[in-house]
């Protein structure tokens, strides 16, 4: 799922947590991915692109069993629990960060294909909904879910503003009849990496000003 839905998720969580800061629920949602890209800066996870890149679909996510595997999920959301809650006695802001980590690959799952393993090391089967094999369908599911999001929420017409306009700005990544910059990303992984950390940067820092 892009930046901008998995920002979306945070508002959620801040109406069911409301006492939890949205700039640490914008992290958590997004902790998982932040640690997609360093590894993928460094080499550690892999991601590589058919020929031509004119959606979703010929983007592959060869190797990311540290950052978007089940158990690494499971290991770090106990964890985030366990420190905050247990350690500095905060326990509805563990519930929330961890709610906020595990929604991460929970949607992950629903939109990737089968790229996501179960643990690392333990690669032979991988699992994924598959959304994106279906880019238009995801394109409308994306969109639909950054709204929902929202209206559970109850933000501005600002705030529903920016999440509409990301979805948009997202579209020729979906949808091959409309032109994008992803026609350059073909054989250039880390520019990929690049868009996707800006992204996450920039959408979070517009929803925690305007949510």
């Amino acid at each position: 799922m892009f930046a901008i839905n998995h920002a979306a998720t945070a508002l959620v969580i801040k109406t069911a947590y409301p006492d939890a800061p949205i700039a640490v629920l914008l992290v958590s949602v997004q902790l998982i991915e932040i640690f997609w890209v360093i590894l993928n800066f460094i080499g550690v996870e892999k991601t590589r692109t058919k020929d031509m890149v004119r959606t979703v679909k010929d983007v592959e996510l060869a190797y990311m069993p540290f950052s978007h595997s089940i158990a690494s999920t499971i290991v770090l959301t106990l964890g985030a629990w366990a420190l905050i809650a247990l350690g500095f006695g905060r326990v509805d802001l563990g519930a929330a960060v961890a709610l906020g980590i595990g929604s991460h690959i929970a949607l992950d799952l629903m939109s990737h294909a089968r790229d996501i393993a179960f643990a690392p090391f333990m690669e032979s089967r991988k699992f994924g909904v598959g959304l994106y094999e279906r880019p238009a369908v995801a394109f409308v599911f994306e969109t639909a879910y950054g709204i929902f999001c929202w209206w559970i929420y109850g933000g501005s017409s600002t705030l529903l503003g920016i999440i509409v306009f990301f979805n948009l700005a997202n579209a020729s990544f979906f949808l091959k009849a409309i032109p994008g910059p992803e026609k350059y990303l073909a054989h250039r992984p880390m520019w990929i990496t690049a868009v996707v950390a800006l992204q996450i940067v920039v959408t979070a820092v517009l929803v925690g000003m305007f949510s």
